[in-house]
């Protein structure tokens, strides 16, 4: 998959293409249902070019921002990503995309009129011969452009547009605001079934307190993690450490039986074996189900006892998991 950083990296030969625009927070199942379409269409188009000896042949493409445009428009609004940048680059990958253009989201850019974004990005610069979007799209300044608008100027510019109506899974919006709310909830399980995938996320090791190794159990600390986190729990999780994988307890929080509360990520390795660990090692935890909440215990006796209880717990979901799969 080519990327794009900026307009003017795009080739003025590049195109034509079938493309889509939007946040993609999430890589959810309905933006892979409207990728995918479009990847599909466009290999269809091409061979029915390469059989008429057509030069040209069309490119499947979708267009995002960096940053997020509520972090420019909203910037009190604190958005927390399901996806930061590079592993929503990584999933759009996984799609069959031919390229993808990150547009840097400036202020000059969010003044663009749905006309003016129309014609000098989606028809001059990538040569649309399809645009395709979901029911709910907006777009130009003061996101005054709609689906309708789209179509609209699509007739007038000479690109087709097709509206994707709501995905739902039984009952529930497939949206990256509603699968936010899910995770903040702590129902990553839900949140998984919307996702396509266990909710995930990726950082380095930090620095604990030390308090897993002289009282409890061995744990990995994530360190600083600014984006989404479910919210404080304890969890079913599978923790990747490098290129090892492991089942996993993980726990969401201040850790108040110890005193003094500060916010972690910290997780115990079920099928742990000693990890020689260098700062810039990638700690992934994938969230599987919610144990419990976070308690304070009366004693580091009772919280051992619980995470005892929690172990057991996620033992029997893995054996489950793992005999199902035979």
């Amino acid at each position: 998959m080519q990327i794009f950083h900026k307009l003017d990296d795009v080739p003025t030969d590049f195109g034509p293409t079938l493309l889509t625009v939007g946040n993609f927070d999430g890589v959810h199942r309905a933006h892979l249902h409207v990728l995918r379409e479009i990847v599909a269409r466009a290999k269809a188009a091409s061979q029915g070019a390469r059989s008429t000896q057509e030069k040209t042949a069309a490119k499947a493409v979708a267009v995002t921002f960096e940053p997020h445009p509520m972090r420019i428009l909203r910037p009190d609004s604190d958005v927390k990503l399901l996806t930061p940048t590079p592993e929503k680059l990584r999933l759009l990958s996984q799609s069959g995309l031919d390229a993808m253009l990150l547009l840097p989201f400036t202020r000059d850019l969010s003044l663009m009129t749905p006309h003016q974004f129309a014609h000098d990005i989606l028809k001059k610069s990538l040569h649309a011969q399809e645009v395709h979007e979901g029911y709910n799209f907006r777009f130009g300044h003061k996101a005054s452009g709609n689906v309708a608008t789209l179509v609209e100027l699509g007739r007038e510019m000479g690109f087709a547009v097709k509206i994707y109506p709501e995905m739902r899974l039984r009952g529930e919006p497939v949206s990256s605001s509603h699968i936010r709310k899910l995770i903040v909830a702590g129902r990553v399980s839900r949140a998984r079934h919307l996702l396509g995938r266990p909710f995930a996320i990726l950082s380095t090791p930090g620095r604990g307190r030390g308090y897993g190794s002289r009282y409890t159990v061995p744990t990995i600390n994530l360190s600083r993690y600014e984006e989404l986190v479910p919210g404080d729990g304890v969890y079913i999780t599978r923790t990747r450490v490098g290129e090892e994988c492991f089942d996993s307890v993980t726990n969401v929080g201040t850790r108040p039986t110890f005193g003094t509360e500060s916010f972690a990520v910290e997780s115990h390795l079920l099928n742990f074996h000693p990890l020689e660990l260098a700062p810039e090692t990638e700690v992934e935890i994938s969230f599987l189900q919610r144990l419990r909440d976070e308690i304070k215990f009366p004693s580091i006796e009772a919280l051992k006892q619980q995470i005892g209880r929690d172990v057991r717990k996620a033992e029997r979901y893995f054996h489950l998991a793992n005999a199902s799969t035979q």
